[in-house]
Parts: C-alpha cells; structure tokens; sequence
C-alpha cells in the first residue's frame, strides 16, 4: 500500500538530489495545490501528485 504523503528525504532519495533541493521541490508542489484549493502539510507532499507532476503517475 503506497503512503499518501511523501517526505522531503523520500522525495530526495526519487529525484537522486540533495534534501536542500527536495525542499524547494515540496514547497513549490505545496503551493501549487493551495492554489489549487487543496490544504498541504509543511514538509511533506501528497505522493499521488508528486508523482503526477513528474510524469510518473499513470494518467496519460
């Protein structure tokens, strides 16, 4: 069962970057969903759009 949220050491360790770099990855992937009307948790990001974003995600 895949977890709903992603933390920034879990993002870091997806895009084979530093945890300074996943932090602004989260932030901006944060704000884009409040903009989107969606409420975010500091640190963390929602794995199913994470994953969306970064063309993982099986929509097509």
């Amino acid at each position: 069962m895949e977890k709903s949220f992603m933390t920034v050491d879990e993002v870091a360790e997806e895009l084979k970057v530093s945890k300074s770099y996943a932090y602004k990855v989260v932030r901006e992937l944060n704000a884009e969903m409040q903009e989107l009307g969606y409420l975010t948790v500091s640190g963390r990001v929602n794995t199913n759009f994470f994953r969306k974003k970064l063309c993982y995600g099986s929509e097509g």
